[in-house]
């Protein structure tokens, strides 16, 4: 069974240090002292309530961003590296997804996902998830980059 709580500062600076291998490692972050300088996610001070950090036991395995929108949630996901395709993503998911129905009844969820990016399309769709719509085109910090927009009703 997962419990959550909002970020703290030592949990961001574990998630910085988290290394993705291959073609995943698009998904390491800069160090923490760099995001900070830079505002980025967890770092800016206005978004980091939007932040919640998962634990299986005494261990870290993941991280949301739940963004309130106008008429919806983005959702943001990551999984520690060490326990990515064990089913972590699928539960962070449907745990985030009851965080959300309850802070922001009534609005659907969606994220977006890289389209060669096949396990966590798979991820996200076993945690109710279904890809909307055509693939977009988006340019990203690391150039263009090819993206579906999945949704789940909440």
């Amino acid at each position: 069974m997962l419990c959550y709580h909002t970020i703290t500062e030592d949990e961001k600076r574990m998630i910085c240090d988290w290394k993705y291998e291959g073609e995943y490692s698009i998904y390491s972050l800069p160090p923490y002292d760099q995001m900070q300088k830079d505002k980025l996610g967890f770092a800016n001070p206005e978004k980091e309530k939007n932040f919640d950090t998962y634990f299986d036991g005494e261990v870290l395995v993941g991280f949301t961003n739940l963004l309130e929108e106008q008429t919806e949630v983005f959702v943001g996901i990551g999984v520690n590296p060490e326990f990515c395709g064990k089913g972590y993503g699928k539960k962070i998911l449907e745990l985030a997804a009851q965080i959300a129905k309850e802070r922001y009844p009534g609005k659907p969820l969606y994220l977006e996902v890289r389209t060669w990016n096949e396990r966590a399309v798979r991820c996200y769709q076993k945690a109710g998830f279904v890809i909307e719509g055509d693939c977009i085109e988006q340019e990203t910090f690391l150039g263009e980059s090819r993206f579906y927009r999945m949704v789940k009703v909440n």
